[in-house]
């Protein structure tokens, strides 16, 4: 590959990243257009359609074989099991805020998300840390205090989220390049059909299904759900695996913004000062960072830049 062609890949990938994070940034007002569908058959649908998605992405690019080699390593199905549990949890718990007035804490979830992988890099996989690190992991810790201390709650939906989806990435980052990201989501779909199912059991046999019931215009959207679901997650692998994580973790803030945005100027959730603080130690601890993973990259490529430099 020419370094012309390099860098239009690098480009593009960018391209796919930002459009990935930039949908999931407005995730919360699709699951809101959904009104009146409940989280958990939201969820059901969701987890049905993105099945019904993925089949139909397997047959037009005959993906089959992909399909059919991954079911044959039981060490990467099992880790596609664990996956779609994970999903599922974070799935489930964003629905739940979102549709209860809590999309504020969502972002928060996410925002925290990037700090709770570096600590979990330590915790599993024995990584060491900079000091710039310890201190964004220091200065985030005290935010969530400072909001349970202030609200006098636990933000266990923002917890859950950064915990389940650090975690997800830590098991797509066990499974590598062996699974593709249709094969990957198609799996960890297929998985969850018996909880999806079970929940759209439940929920119609107590408060009742809402498919079909609230307009043409409610069908077709929550129909979509697979759709909604799937795009973004494609978009991100094809743009992850052509750019570089310095730029896909900068570009990962996107999307809590953008939630945080919608939940504050959109739809109108409360933010006492406490909330405030709480977030800007957050924004503060995101910034440094930032900052350390952009500084760290820039070292390493000059570092690496001198030695191919140097005569062998």
């Amino acid at each position: 590959m020419t370094p012309e062609q390099a860098a239009r890949e690098h480009t593009l990938g960018g391209v796919y990243v930002f459009t990935a994070y930039l949908l999931w940034g407005f995730l919360p007002l699709y699951f809101v257009a959904l009104t009146p569908t409940g989280p958990w058959e939201v969820v059901g649908w969701r987890i049905i359609l993105s099945l019904v998605f993925c089949v139909a992405l397997l047959a037009v690019t005959r993906g089959w074989g992909r399909l059919a080699a991954l079911l044959r390593n039981r060490r990467l199905v099992g880790w596609t099991v664990l996956a779609g549990v994970l999903i599922y949890i974070n799935w489930q718990t964003f629905l739940i805020g979102a549709l209860t007035g809590h999309v504020v804490e969502t972002s928060l979830g996410y925002f925290i998300n990037p700090i709770a992988t570096v600590l979990l890099g330590v915790i599993v996989l024995h990584e060491r840390l900079r000091l710039t690190q310890w201190i964004a992991i220091g200065i985030a810790g005290l935010a969530v205090v400072v909001i349970i201390v202030g609200l006098g709650t636990v933000p266990w939906i923002a917890l859950i989220l950064a915990v389940t989806f650090a975690v997800y990435g830590l098991v797509k980052k066990k499974i590598g390049p062996s699974v593709d990201a249709v094969s990957g989501l198609t799996l960890e779909s297929l998985w969850l059909v018996p909880i999806a199912a079970l929940q759209l059991i439940i929920v119609g046999a107590t408060t009742g299904l809402t498919i079909g019931g609230a307009g043409a215009g409610h069908t077709v959207l929550l129909l979509l759900a697979g759709a909604v679901t799937a795009v973004p997650l494609l978009f991100f692998a094809s743009g992850a695996r052509r750019t570089t994580l310095t730029v896909v973790g900068i570009l990962q803030f996107i999307a809590p913004i953008l939630q945080f945005l919608i939940g504050v100027l959109i739809l109108h959730e409360p933010m006492p000062l406490e909330r405030w603080i709480g977030f800007a130690l957050v924004w503060a601890a995101v910034a440094v960072f930032t900052v350390d993973s952009v500084i760290h990259a820039r070292r390493a490529r000059q570092a690496l830049a001198a030695g191919v430099a140097q005569p062998v």
